[in-house]
């Protein structure tokens, strides 16, 4: 069923004034927001589309693309209303309302499109066909030329005895072909297999005399730079020689943004793309998850065709903010297509104790073995009921002593004991607004600051600025090399103020008044932690009826964590996020079982672009 929102007054800005018919009995019922019916009501008078039936269809597929979804299955939806015998709305009948909307002069128009019974709006319908046929079209094509005994004996050396046996035999796997989708939970050495896959690659070029231009990319800065870090850390292990380690010393990461080529005042169009490939011969692409459909659809036209791509990630973490389910559509689509293509690692090797076990049971399914783990006294795991006025001193306690071992570092100068304060220890909310979103949370850490300093900071008391402020950046700006989800602190240097952010491999610094696009970080959203990693990481879960709260949500903030995991909630809570999957409505893995679309010509700059 469709998740309703409660209108509150006749002024309600969600609900549209004007909207008649069935948008307006869909509307006032909290089905479809304003937004919705505008769109479907202008693009009915494009496109001539006076049926109803169709209009509210047209509704359905945007409402279906703002919650993330890039389709809808209007008859499933349309039955499961009908059968539901306490909803008021007036639903179409589910038989033929599909076949009415894909004869009607919007689909004639290519406002909307039908593939196998699931309705697109034409935009999500181009790119998921974009990406189902580039990804067939590197399938299908001969393998790349390796040297098999040269590959074998290095690949020996770099993961040797059975402990590497998996990042082994993916690393070979990913040698062998063009397209690799490496997947696996934190800790199961995803990195380590790119490090040595990368090395395992330079080494087969310059056998052949050549030298591999090699791209490293994350959808944030923070990933990037973590991606970064990670690669050259397992470098510096035994089992790489000093010559793997020259070939691999150029090797820098960016955001994919950056990699494609930002285009000003657009954020789907890139520098790269069909007609314009990047010139790299490798191009690994970390936390895949975060990925929209749209922004894969650009990755993919933009890569040469005798390029290797790798996709690595976490299927179990939270999807893009944006439309599209990409990896977790292709872990399983190309499992029945092309099935090498996917390579998965399931031994953990970070996580001791219970953290793991508890991200295993998560990833399960299983609440009784969380609720087991989190209530065992274990101290790395532990479950805290919001309604205990102890937990809640001891939540205050937390935040203010975190905060002010930054802030004590950030008045002292020492900007990189302040960035590293940071990431000790980590506050994520489910929701932004509320009294268990961020924005709630810190302004009540700022609160907190300033009744334990005396000195009132924060952007109640006008002092929006001051040392020790955390910073999440929210969005990218090129100009000053900053991206969406970089971090870092207000530092006072020279009796002034200066912002310094956490960049790949260096701290850089700005004068607070260049920055605009950030927040305060001393809670985050789940969602924004993606890419990231706290030493300890207190999880703020909200009540169990709240619609955020899902199993991949919950195993997204669990694993953030590298040393310990607090969950503050109930265990009704826990229970509710465990049992409720994200649901995201999408057809590219039953595309990609399809085949390609007959007659397409690949160069075709506009199927892309």
């Amino acid at each position: 069923m469709i998740e309703r929102f409660e209108v509150e007054d006749r002024y309600d800005a969600r609900l549209a004034a004007g909207a008649t018919g069935l948008l307006r009995a869909f509307n006032q019922g909290g089905a479809i927001t304003a937004a919705d019916v505008h769109v479907a009501t202008r693009l009915g008078e494009l496109t001539g589309t006076a049926d109803e039936e169709v209009r509210l269809a047209i509704a359905l597929a945007v409402r279906a693309a703002r919650h993330g979804s890039v389709c809808v299955d209007l008859a499933a939806t349309a039955a499961l209303g009908a059968a539901d015998e306490g909803d008021p709305l007036p639903w179409p009948a589910a038989e033929g309302w599909l076949e009415r909307v894909a004869a009607s002069p919007a689909a004639v128009a290519s406002v909307l499109q039908v593939e196998h019974g699931l309705l697109y709006l034409d935009r999500y319908w181009r790119e998921e066909g974009q990406v189902r046929d580039d990804l067939l079209a590197r399938a299908a094509a001969p393998a790349p030329p390796i040297g098999a005994g040269r590959l074998e004996s290095t690949a020996e050396r770099l993961f040797p005895g059975p402990g590497y046996a998996e990042q082994r035999a993916a690393a070979l796997a990913a040698a062998r072909q063009w397209t690799t989708v490496l997947t696996g939970g934190p800790g199961t050495g995803k990195t380590t297999t790119v490090a040595g896959l990368l090395a395992l690659l330079t080494d087969q070029a310059e056998a052949s005399g050549r030298r591999l231009r090699v791209a490293l990319t994350a959808p944030t800065g923070k990933a990037a730079a973590r991606l970064q870090q990670a690669v050259e850390e397992a470098q510096r292990s035994e089992r790489f020689t000093d010559a793997d380690r020259a070939r691999l010393a150029d090797l820098s990461a960016s955001t994919l943004h950056r990699l494609l080529g930002w285009v000003p005042e657009s954020s789907t169009r890139f520098r790269h793309h069909r007609g314009n490939k990047l010139p790299h011969d490798v191009v690994v692409v970390d936390e895949t998850s975060m990925l929209s459909l749209t922004m894969m659809a650009r990755l993919l036209e933009s890569v040469r065709p005798d390029a290797r791509l790798v996709l690595v990630g976490d299927p179990d973490q939270l999807a893009s903010v944006e439309a599209g389910a990409v990896l977790s559509d292709l872990v399983q689509g190309l499992a029945g297509t092309a099935p090498d293509a996917v390579a998965a690692l399931r031994t953990t090797h970070r996580f001791g104790g219970s953290i793991g076990a508890l991200a295993e049971a998560l990833r399960a399914g299983d609440a009784d073995e969380a609720l087991a783990l989190l209530t065992s006294g274990a101290d790395d795991v532990v479950l805290v009921d919001p309604d205990d006025p102890a937990a809640a001193d001891g939540m205050r306690d937390l935040l203010v002593e975190h905060a002010l071992r930054v802030r004590t570092a950030a008045l002292a100068g020492d900007a990189e004991a302040a960035v590293a304060a940071t990431d000790d220890h980590r506050l994520l909310c489910a929701h932004r607004d509320g009294p268990w979103g961020v924005q709630h949370w810190n302004r009540q850490v700022e609160r907190w600051l300033g009744e334990a300093t005396g000195q009132p900071v924060g952007a109640v008391w006008g002092q929006e600025w001051y040392a020790g402020r955390p910073l999440l950046v929210t969005a990218n700006d090129y100009g000053l090399d900053l991206f969406n989800g970089d971090t870092g602190v207000v530092v006072r240097e020279d009796d002034e103020l200066r912002a310094v952010v956490a960049g790949r491999g260096e701290l850089v610094r700005f004068a607070i008044s260049r920055l605009s696009d950030v927040d305060t970080l001393h809670a985050m959203t789940v969602h924004k932690s993606q890419g990231s990693q706290a030493r300890e990481v207190t999880v703020l879960l909200p009540p169990e009826d709240s619609p955020l709260l899902t199993r991949e949500l919950f195993y997204t903030a669990v694993t953030r964590a590298q040393r310990r995991v607090r969950v503050v909630g109930s265990q009704e809570s826990v229970r509710a996020a465990i049992g409720r999957r994200a649901q995201r409505a999408t057809g590219l893995r039953l595309r990609l079982a399809a085949g390609p679309r007959i007659g397409r010509n690949p160069a075709d700059p506009a199927l892309g672009r």
